[in-house]
């Protein structure tokens, strides 16, 4: 007989066991969706991957024991379909995409990832069975037949609801209103999770825990769809139709459905069924990044799983928009999709992560242009951030041999930048912890305007002419270059290769290794006061020839 247990919300002391590691170090768990491999990533892909990483590097800065997976979706219909199109095996098509494509993506953007779980390896598929058969050990799992309409693409079951007119070739039939394809109709004998008794346990539970699903635009849209009422959901499929997928352990008639096989990474990459400290170290996840088109699958379906299997749900499901091209969606499919390597070929892996999580409001659509990103860079980057790095470190070459001079008496003017720098800090830390990436880099280029306009009113150069001026020069020159150690521990989880540059070029190794900063201390003044030499800075942001 199963059961539901009455209550999931985390209470103070049960969270805090969790959080705590062996020395006290309390750990952040961040993954991406899992990406099919029908196909080669484009920047929509590539722009979730960032925004995951930017989270696990800040919160690594902030002292955390952070962990990023990411990894492939490899089974299903949809690419046993795309890998018999190329004719050959799925296993080959799999293997192939992943090291041609997949892996490749992770070094172009510089994601530091801690796992790469693929759903083809056995850590996976055993442990996939395990959480099977627990579920229908405990009767949350029947069998039963369905009939309904099937998109392959979202590999789903679509209500009438999910269907829209198909227009030019497919006038006349109902297409997927995601992909524009027709689904096809399927009646099978299934096997079913008791997905519609965990209606009012998801109810209960979003109410308990507000902040589970963000923004809360997309809360709303999944609070209204379980208040309609939840169907039972089909997880298998016969080996009639296809077998490319993890058998169901009972019955290997069966293949298990992939999105239920699919969902079961995020806790099989930490040990779910193999390594139950690693596992607790890690579950409940700090915050799983999806896109908004699988927000359902994240936000009702993956809850009310862990729930049946008397698991803890993550702390919050993030549903970010769409990268749009042209007023559409970002898709292969529809030839609006850009490899990520058409950017960085021509910008370089920091501007494609500075423009993606500064460019658009983390949790909305977006929309990508090669004009608005050429002028980012340019305006934002080089000039900016870029140019303010060269010339300070050029003035402190040039008028101190090297050496970052002491500073004198503080002015008002120097005090203001200080006072700049500290809440660039705190309010750049804040935003990140509410996910609001874009907000957070804008609280840190506060400070890069400040001293850019800093450095245009005194003038250091002007200063360098009169001896006189000796102290004051030292002064504004030290204000500038504590200015930019601020600004390399803050943007180092943005712009990891340019600010891994200054940091070298700053601190001449005397304040240990950039990744060794604590984010919070950044704002600490006075830390390169200890006599260090600077070493020639290269270029941060080559200038880039645009086509007129």
């Amino acid at each position: 007989m199963n059961s539901i247990r009455k209550s999931w919300t985390l209470d103070p002391i049960a969270q805090n066991k969790i959080e705590l590691m062996s020395n006290n170090q309390p750990s952040f768990y961040v993954t991406t969706p899992i990406f099919y491999v029908n196909d080669a990533p484009h920047i929509g892909h590539a722009y979730t991957e960032v925004a995951a990483d930017v989270l696990a590097r800040w919160h690594r800065a902030r002292g955390e024991d952070s962990f990023l997976l990411t990894g492939t979706d490899e089974h299903g219909e949809k690419v046993l379909r795309t890998a018999q199109a190329n004719n050959v095996s799925a296993q080959d098509w799999t293997d192939k995409l992943v090291h041609d494509a997949w892996l490749p993506l992770l070094e172009t953007i510089d994601i530091d990832n801690q796992d790469f779980i693929r759903t083809t390896e056995a850590r996976h598929e055993q442990n996939v069975q395990k959480f099977m058969q627990k579920l229908y050990d405990t009767g949350f799992i029947y069998q039963g037949s369905f009939k309904g309409a099937y998109c392959v693409g979202c590999e789903e079951y679509k209500n009438k609801g999910d269907l829209v007119d198909g227009t030019g070739e497919y006038e006349g039939q109902e297409v997927c209103a995601i992909h524009s394809k027709p689904v096809e109709q399927l009646e099978e004998n299934n096997y079913f999770f008791k997905l519609s008794q965990f209606q009012q346990p998801l109810l209960d539970f979003f109410e308990q825990n507000p902040n589970f699903i963000q923004p809360e635009s997309a809360r709303n849209e999944v609070v209204s769809f379980v208040s309609r009422g939840l169907d039972d959901l089909s997880i298998s499929r016969s080996k009639e139709k296809f077998d490319w997928g993890i058998d169901i352990p009972w019955d290997d008639s069966h293949i298990t459905y992939v999105w239920f096989d699919a969902l079961l990474n995020y806790i099989t990459a930490i040990g779910y069924g193999s390594d139950e400290d690693k596992f607790e170290k890690y579950w409940p996840a700090t915050i799983q990044i999806v896109g908004k088109d699988i927000l359902r699958f994240h936000a009702v379906i993956w809850p009310a799983m862990l729930m049946a299997a008397d698991l803890t749900p993550p702390k919050q499901i993030f549903g970010h928009g769409w990268l749009l091209v042209g007023g559409e969606k970002m898709s292969k499919s529809k030839l609006t999709g850009i490899a990520p390597n058409q950017i960085t070929d021509i910008f370089g892996s920091d501007a494609f992560r500075y423009y993606f999580m500064k460019a658009i409001a983390f949790g909305s659509d977006g929309s990508f242009s090669w004009e608005d990103l050429s002028a980012r860079y340019q305006a934002e980057l080089a000039n900016g951030f870029g140019n303010l790095a060269s010339r300070t470190i050029a003035m402190v070459n040039k008028y101190f041999e090297g050496n970052i001079p002491s500073p004198k008496e503080y002015s008002d003017a120097d005090k203001n930048v200080i006072a700049v720098a500290q809440k660039a800090v705190s309010d750049s830390d804040l935003a990140m912890q509410q996910v609001a990436i874009n907000e957070a880099i804008a609280a840190i280029w506060t400070l890069v305007d400040e001293l850019n306009n800093y450095i245009t009113v005194q003038e250091p150069w002007a200063l360098a002419k009169d001896e006189a001026n000796r102290d004051r020069l030292a002064t504004v020159l030290f204000v500038a270059c504590e200015g930019l150690r601020v600004l390399s521990v803050l943007l180092s989880p943005i712009t990891p290769k340019a600010t891994a540059k200054l940091w070298a070029a700053l601190t001449e190794g005397k304040l240990g290794e950039l990744s060794e900063q604590i984010l919070q201390d950044a704002g600490v003044w006075g830390q390169l006061d200890k006599g260090i030499k600077v070493s020639e800075l290269e270029v941060l942001f080559p200038r880039i020839e645009t086509e007129k």
